[in-house]
């Protein structure tokens, strides 16, 4: 699933894209991906234009000239192309915008959504998520650590604790901070609150500088996103010598999820 680094980089390029081009055009194949009926969908989105793209936590906001906002989350296996219908790939496409010769193709979302809200309800549909990682100082980071009492893996999957971290980033960031993903959030002493706090910083800014890790690009040429996926120090590193002490990366299950992490380096 898509977490915070790649919506991220999904935004910064789209922004260059798609901002102030009519929409010209759009197809749905699969009417169960909006929350209106498609010729309502439609009826809002032709002639009107995106003005700006937001992220919130792992969804992107595209807000549109007339105030409504398209709410999207690609949740397990969702992504996005960027291209003419020649370029465009040979998968099941469920929504298309069309921006002239160009259109955009939400691919895959059999469990994603492009919802049409006004501000004020997208405004409540995101109230119940954690503050962005990237937005909080150590202080703050501490403060919502204190109530916690899960181990790190299932605390930074929470959606209510911090926006945007899901399956791989939380293990990659244990790992940055040499903290097994399986410790208790009580355990960890000031010192290791602020390991924890810094390999977030860290670990998130160094993957939306290279682009995340999806495998798919936005673009015919796209040269930067997924170049993480190459970069991942534990995820689905499963028997991997680990790149700090050659020790095999262990795969186990929390709470339903895989976990990946190094028992030899990690504390």
């Amino acid at each position: 699933m898509p977490e915070l680094p790649e919506m991220e980089t999904y935004r910064q390029q789209l922004t260059r894209l798609i901002i102030g081009i009519p929409i010209t055009g759009v197809d749905v194949s699969r009417p169960k991906s909006l929350n209106v009926e498609p010729e309502e969908f439609a009826g809002k989105l032709i002639g009107n234009r995106i003005v700006r793209i937001e992220r919130r936590a792992k969804h992107l906001l595209f807000h549109l000239a007339t105030g409504e906002i398209l709410l999207l989350h690609l949740m397990l296996g969702g992504w996005i192309f960027f291209g003419t219908q020649e370029e465009k790939p040979d998968r099941t496409i469920q929504i298309e915008l069309h921006f002239g010769i160009n259109s955009l193709f939400f691919i895959g979302l059999r469990l994603g959504f492009l919802h049409l809200h006004t501000s004020e309800v997208t405004h409540k549909l995101l109230q119940k998520l954690g503050p962005e990682p990237l937005e909080l100082n150590f202080v703050q980071f501490r403060n919502a650590l204190r109530p916690k009492r899960g181990n790190l893996k299932v605390t930074f999957v929470d959606q209510s604790f911090l926006s945007g971290i899901g399956n791989c980033y939380s293990d990659e960031i244990c790992f940055e901070a040499s903290l097994l993903p399986l410790r208790k959030v009580p355990s960890l002493s000031e010192n290791e609150q602020l390991q924890l706090y810094q390999a977030m910083q860290v670990l998130l800014r160094e993957a939306i500088g290279v682009g995340g890790y999806m495998e798919e690009p936005l673009f015919v040429g796209d040269r930067l996103t997924g170049q993480y996926n190459s970069q991942c120090r534990v995820y689905d590193c499963r028997e991997e010598p680990c790149l700090r002490c050659g020790s095999s990366i262990i795969q186990t299950e929390v709470s339903s999820r895989k976990c990946f992490y190094c028992a030899h380096c990690q504390k």
